[in-house]
């Protein structure tokens, strides 16, 4: 067990928040590098799928003024996320849990924590859905409902362009007259390349996909700060002991949280029943127990529900947008936003707990010896090779706590927990060895 006290360790301690500083760097180049590949897709021209010149899907007019720009999309799904988290993150974080005594810095620490997890979440959820887009844009080259506004086809020569089945002529041959056959892209005379290739970018929805990839990311986010999830009854003791999802679980002293302990202290009311005393003794424990578990949650107030769907709901209207601005075709909206919701969903699960049993934290920073590799054996990169230890415990624990093993299930003990000074121990009567 290394001596947390010692000059040694402090020293280590400043070199591995190096390292883990640097594997989080790291991972802020990797998102970069991979927003400005999708840049560069952007530029290229994509694949231009045949289509017909007497398609009314592909004949809408071009809309000069769309409802919801590029420029107007950036602000509301990234740029107001960002502020919303940085708000939320200063104002609301750690909260109320945070035990007597604690430092500030360790509060500090705290909130530039979850607003980093926070930021980069939604990083990896916009430019995600950013490359897959923009990667399935050029690969299918559907065209779009205004692509004959942009066109300008070249109808002299109709016939050069069709490709696949010609119509018959009267003398049998090939060379009929045009008959709404599909024709090559190169039919189009605009002289404008970037807004020509633009009209065979259809399928998926940039704007579906990123909206709903930034803004239900930060449904999600409030959701999750806000504890606002269906109510539920506690099943598991990771859920029913509230002690665990506290600011700082370890610098709790002997306090036990769980429910069954708080509600103790609650006026629970007792059955009442209008029958004989006999009945009552019947139906009494059952209604104690419904009593007991109907205490347990209650539906959070509406005016928070309210802040958490409205992202939600601002992406279904960008999205929306571009069926009536006649930008896309529904299945490439739905689509797109299919695609932007489940990126918004794995990068928040990513970086933080589950919104029902999480308590609105975000998961831990990787450890020093994990900070870039793990390998086999190891579930965890939250723990050390060599003592299985919770990254920054350390410096969270109270003094003469030991540290877990949550890997091995094994406890390393200080020298003030080794067996010739049990009797001198500090716990209280009717904690167990396995309490902090």
């Amino acid at each position: 067990m290394p001596d947390y006290g010692s000059p040694g360790f402090q020293s280590r301690k400043s070199k591995l928040d190096i390292i883990v500083i640097a594997s989080y760097v790291f991972d802020w180049l990797i998102l970069v590098v991979v927003g400005v590949v999708g840049v560069i897709l952007g530029n290229v021209s994509p694949n231009k799928r045949p289509f017909s010149l007497q398609d009314p899907n592909i004949s809408f007019p071009f809309t000069e003024h769309e409802t919801v720009n590029s420029r107007l999309l950036l602000i509301c799904n990234a740029v107001i996320p960002i502020a919303v988290v940085l708000i939320v993150v200063f104002i609301f974080v750690p909260g109320p849990t945070v035990p007597a005594g604690t430092p500030k810095s360790l509060i500090w620490k705290r909130k530039l924590w979850e607003l980093h997890t926070g930021w980069l979440g939604l990083a990896l959820s916009l430019i995600s859905a950013w490359i897959i887009t923009q990667g399935m844009k050029n690969l299918f080259g559907k065209p779009r409902p205004d692509l004959l506004s942009r066109c300008q086809p070249d109808f002299a020569n109709v016939m050069q362009y069709v490709v696949g089945f010609h119509t018959p002529a009267d003398d049998g041959s090939l060379d009929g007259p045009y008959n709404g056959q599909l024709v090559r892209a190169d039919i189009c005379k605009n002289p404008d390349k970037a807004l020509l290739d633009d009209g065979f970018r259809s399928y998926p929805s940039g704007h579906a996909s990123s909206a709903a990839a930034g803004l239900i990311y930060l449904s999600f986010f409030l959701a999750s700060k806000f504890a606002i999830t269906l109510p539920f009854a506690p099943q598991d003791s990771s859920s029913a002991d509230t002690g665990v999802v506290t600011a700082f679980p370890s610098r709790l002293r002997n306090v036990n949280t769980s429910y069954e302990a708080v509600r103790d202290n609650l006026d629970v009311d007792r059955p009442v029943s209008p029958v004989d005393p006999a009945t009552a003794r019947q139906i009494g424990p059952q209604n104690a127990a419904v009593t007991s578990i109907r205490r347990q949650a209650a539906a959070p107030p509406l005016y928070l529900l309210l802040l958490t769907v409205l992202p939600f709901f601002t992406a279904i209207f960008i999205a929306s947008s571009r069926w009536f601005d006649f930008r896309h075709h529904g299945f490439d909206i739905l689509f797109g936003f299919i695609i932007g919701t489940i990126t918004a969903w794995f990068a928040f699960r990513y970086y933080h707990l589950p919104i029902r049993s999480g308590a609105g934290w975000a998961w831990g920073p990787r450890s020093h010896d994990k900070a870039f590799w793990a390998g086999l054996g190891s579930w965890s990169y939250a723990t050390n090779k060599k003592h299985w230890e919770r990254s920054g415990g350390e410096a969270e624990r109270v003094e003469g706590q030991r540290a877990d093993d949550i890997e091995m299930g094994v406890r390393y003990r200080t020298k003030a927990d080794s067996p010739s000074r049990a009797g001198s121990s500090t716990t209280a009567p009717g904690m167990g060895d396995n309490q902090i």
